[in-house]
């Protein structure tokens, strides 16, 4: 066999891979030890999820097609049997899912009190009640749109809602189509009934109906003098992904401004949603009259648009939510809160500044266990604040509304303070909120830049120099994930605050690389793609390869979200065949075959999927016992490696490095949220008799 077609042999289709990520997702969504109400989120993740794999790979896949662009996959397939496989694999997923909603999710929920419920079910007075809130709330914002000769069928909108309705003329008997967008941005998708119309006892605690079932039960009001003769919901996905060419600043913002703009009416479409109950007449005219093929076409038996779920996480019953956690402030940093300064009862000597704490020692801190409010925000606080602090430098990818990091960033402008932040534009559907922030910032007086020409900018860095004793010292934070409060909450995060003097100075000079025209090609210990990264992970791994050739123990552990370069899968495969043992643990896509014999034996690979969404990366060496660990921003993808300015730090102080493995053991000795890749590429759910260890559930008991 040649080295291609073992290659091709040896290499999951990336596509495929992340559809089975995404099938772990749905598991969750529909494993009954999941709380009920969160297992409505996991079901809104899961369509969250395809809504974007659909906008951004399948329309890739489907221009690729268009194009006649032969280039084939990794794994040997082209652009058309990669789709084919992809519906193919889709189908059942999707009937799962709805299949729980309709049976199980909905009847389960109704026991606890909670009604998502049709109009048809709504009793007299609760009809009368949401007819007059149609008529009042949704009815002056609908607009029909007639199609005939004279009105061409109208343009449907990325991810719209729809009603398709026949309507006809009693004068003359013929019959017309009508389509009917339904609000959504503007409203909730699903409308609440009061308890207290006296209808039902006990009175429940929530009771809603889809909006686009209000708005087809009051169609008559729309089409006054006409007969209704049938309808139906559909909803359009279609091509979202932004493609720019290389441009300066101020091009990039226009450019992206008018992408924005495309995008929200978007390109191509990709997939057609419908009813499983729609007639052939109105599927007809929706697909002629939007070039819909077959194969885009998806038919679904439940509600349309599943990730508006996420609407019932403002339902009030803890018990049908995971039980509450809340970190805490990382010890080391309880003592620097500039909250103590306010409590009079506390002597203000047992205040110690956060720069005071990192100049001790380097702190670790993992999310959400130990705070980000209490820590890195606090770090940027106390820094806009300070009056030794002279500059402030920050990457910023995705970042919450309201950001109190971008508030601190703006005092700090005020305050005299040199800052400079570097907004990605290009974070992939945060691209509108991000030119808000830019904007904002800029008017403030702080100095923003977009990156470096042809690359993302993905790394996660803050910089803070601040006048010691007539010296420049550099205190930094290095993480894995956003400064973002709100996903901070939500994603596990690694992070390293520290003043070494080395990062700090490979910091500045990584700044410089992304804010002026410097062409580094070398850091001290930082591990910066594109430019030292890829062939420093590959020293790291041809070093264990060596150990174990001269009969060393060699071992190799790592997290990451994915796991796609070919290059480094080889490479992990000529580790295994040289005896080395290599722990991973992958949340999304991995295509790497575990387990195989000849190939990867000595290969594990476990995916977590749990409450908290597994965002940290670390890459973890046995080097011989004498541990070399990184965390970072970066995953072992192209992109990532080749496409983006990444950054990967070394953990050197030895505690950390202790702390960092055993978190990873935590991880592996899951059997709870874990499952194990097998030999053949699928995933298999470690659930056991034994006691039950779930690592997320041990770390926050367990975070100092």
């Amino acid at each position: 066999m040649s080295k291609k077609s073992q290659q091709v042999k040896n290499y999951i289709n990336r596509e495929l891979s992340w559809i089975d990520f995404n099938n772990r997702v749905l598991e969750k969504a529909t494993d009954s030890r999941t709380p009920l109400l969160e297992q409505a989120k996991f079901t809104a993740i899961f369509s969250n999820n395809l809504d974007e794999f659909f906008m951004v790979r399948v329309a890739s896949l489907k221009s690729q097609v268009e194009a006649k662009i032969t280039k084939k996959s990794e794994d040997n397939k082209t652009a058309k049997q990669q789709l084919i496989k992809i519906r193919e694999k889709l189908l059942p997923s999707l009937k799962k899912q709805q299949d729980h909603y309709i049976h199980q999710l909905q009847k389960n929920l109704e026991e606890e009190s909670i009604f998502l419920t049709s109009y048809q079910k709504l009793s007299t007075k609760e009809k009368v009640w949401a007819d007059n809130y149609f008529k009042t709330a949704i009815f002056p914002v609908l607009t029909p749109l007639a199609v005939d000769p004279a009105h061409p069928f109208p343009f449907v909108s990325n991810l719209s809602l729809n009603i398709a309705a026949l309507i006809r003329d009693p004068d003359t008997g013929k019959q017309l189509f009508s389509r009917v967008k339904v609000p959504q941005k503007t409203m909730a998708r699903f409308i609440s009934i009061p308890n207290d119309l006296g209808e039902q006892s006990p009175p429940f605690t929530y009771k809603a109906i889809p909006i686009e079932e209000l708005v087809a039960n009051n169609l008559q009001i729309l089409f006054p003098g006409m007969k209704i003769d049938e309808y139906s919901f559909f909803r359009v996905t279609r091509d979202a992904d932004l493609e720019l060419r290389d441009l300066e600043a101020d091009d990039l913002m226009i450019a992206l401004e008018q992408g924005l703009r495309k995008r929200r009416m978007g390109g191509e479409i990709v997939r057609l949603e419908v009813c499983r109950s729609i007639s052939a007449i109105i599927l007809d005219l929706l697909m002629s009259g939007m070039g819909v093929k077959e194969d885009d076409l998806y038919y679904i038996d439940g509600i349309l648009g599943l990730d508006e779920l996420f609407e019932l996480m403002n339902i009030e019953n803890q018990r049908l939510f995971y039980p509450q956690q809340t970190g805490i402030t990382h010890i080391s940093l309880q003592s620097s809160q500039s909250s103590l300064l306010e409590d009079e009862s506390i002597k203000k000597d047992k205040f110690k500044s956060i720069f005071s704490i990192i100049r001790r020692q380097d702190i670790l801190l993992h999310h959400p266990y130990n705070l980000f409010s209490s820590s890195i925000e606090e770090f940027i606080n106390q820094s806009a604040d300070d009056p030794l602090v002279m500059g402030i430098k920050m990457t910023l990818y995705r970042v919450s509304r309201n950001s109190p990091i971008i508030s601190a960033l703006i005092r700090a402008a005020h305050n005299g303070k040199q800052v400079m932040a570097l907004v990605e534009l290009k974070a992939r559907f945060d691209e509108d909120n991000n030119i808000q922030w830019a904007k904002q910032l800029e008017k403030s007086g702080v100095h923003v830049v977009y990156g470096v020409i042809g690359l993302k900018t993905h790394t996660k860095i803050a910089l803070v120099i601040r006048k010691e004793k007539e010296r420049l010292r550099s205190y930094f934070h290095i993480g894995t994930g956003n400064y973002n409060s709100k996903t901070s909450t939500q994603y596990t995060d690694l992070g390293l605050l520290s003043v070494q003097p080395e990062l700090g100075e490979d910091l500045v000079e990584l700044f410089n690389y992304l804010t002026g025209f410097s062409k580094q090609q070398s850091f001290r210990k930082l591990l910066v793609a594109p430019v030292t990264l890829r062939e420093g992970m590959e020293k790291l791994i041809h070093k264990e390869i060596t150990n174990a050739k001269n009969g060393k123990k060699s071992l190799i552990k790592a997290k990451m979200n994915s796991l796609v370069d070919p290059t480094l899968i080889n490479l992990l495969y000529e580790a295994s065949q040289a005896g080395v043992q290599i722990k991973l643990i992958v949340r999304g896509m991995c295509c790497l075959y575990p387990g195989k014999e000849g190939l990867s034996e000595n290969i594990q690979v476990i995916s977590i999927i749990g409450r908290y969404l597994e965002h940290s990366r670390i890459f973890w060496f046995y080097n011989n016992n004498d541990p070399q660990v990184f965390l970072g921003s970066a995953d072992w993808m192209r992109r990532n490696l080749d496409r983006r300015v990444e950054a990967v730090t070394p953990i050197e102080e030895e505690a950390l490095k202790k702390q960092l493995e055993n978190i990873l053991d935590v991880y592996f000795q899951d059997n709870v949220d874990a499952w194990e890749m097998e030999s053949n590429g699928e995933f298999i759910q470690k659930i056991t008799t034994r006691e039950k260890r779930c690592a997320q559930v041990e770390l926050m008991n367990s975070t100092d």
